[in-house]
């Protein structure tokens, strides 16, 4: 009986998360005001994290939240108050334009997930870190992330600190 209660509760959970992650994120797309978006944003990101606490993976949940609830959201709201956006709200025909592109890459995205869920998974070669063993194992990440993939991590960290100081360069009030 208690484990049939355990089991309802967490279909509860994952109902809720389920449903708040979809509405925050149309609300993300929906708003007009930057800011709001990325406030959605946030809450879309923590909502995930929880249904990755309902799947038993805590260290990918807390790496969702310290990494993408804070660290990229905290970069969107620094380049979105860096840059003047009230100008280029201000043209209709821009948004008409990314009305169309957002709808096409929509369908084109739709398409791509569809391909995923019918299509078969691909076999390979089995290396030492399984997904159950990273899953659970922070120790195990840590360790491949810092050596089989150190390359990979490291352009990345070049590619956003090159985003910063382009939003840097980009705000500048030109005289």
């Amino acid at each position: 009986m208690a484990e049939n209660i355990g089991t309802i509760f967490q279909w509860l959970i994952f109902l809720g998360m389920a449903f708040l992650s979809v509405l925050a994120s149309f609300l993300v797309i929906t708003r007009k005001n930057p800011i709001h978006s990325a406030l959605f944003l946030v809450l879309t990101l923590l909502s995930v994290a929880v249904l990755y606490l309902l799947l038993y993976s805590q260290f990918i949940a807390i790496i969702q939240v310290v990494v993408y609830a804070g660290a990229i959201v905290m970069l969107i709201v620094f380049v979105i108050m860096l840059l003047d956006l009230e100008v280029e709200l201000r043209s209709k025909l821009k948004i008409v334009y990314s009305k169309v592109i957002g709808g096409f890459l929509a369908i084109l995205f739709l398409f791509g997930i569809l391909y995923a869920v019918v299509a078969k998974s691909p076999t390979g070669k089995v290396g030492p870190y399984t997904p159950d063993k990273v899953s659970t194992n922070v120790k195990a990440v840590g360790e491949v992330l810092f050596t089989q993939y150190l390359f990979p991590f490291e352009i990345i960290s070049i590619l956003l600190v090159a985003a910063i100081i382009g939003a840097v360069i980009l705000s500048k009030k030109r005289t």
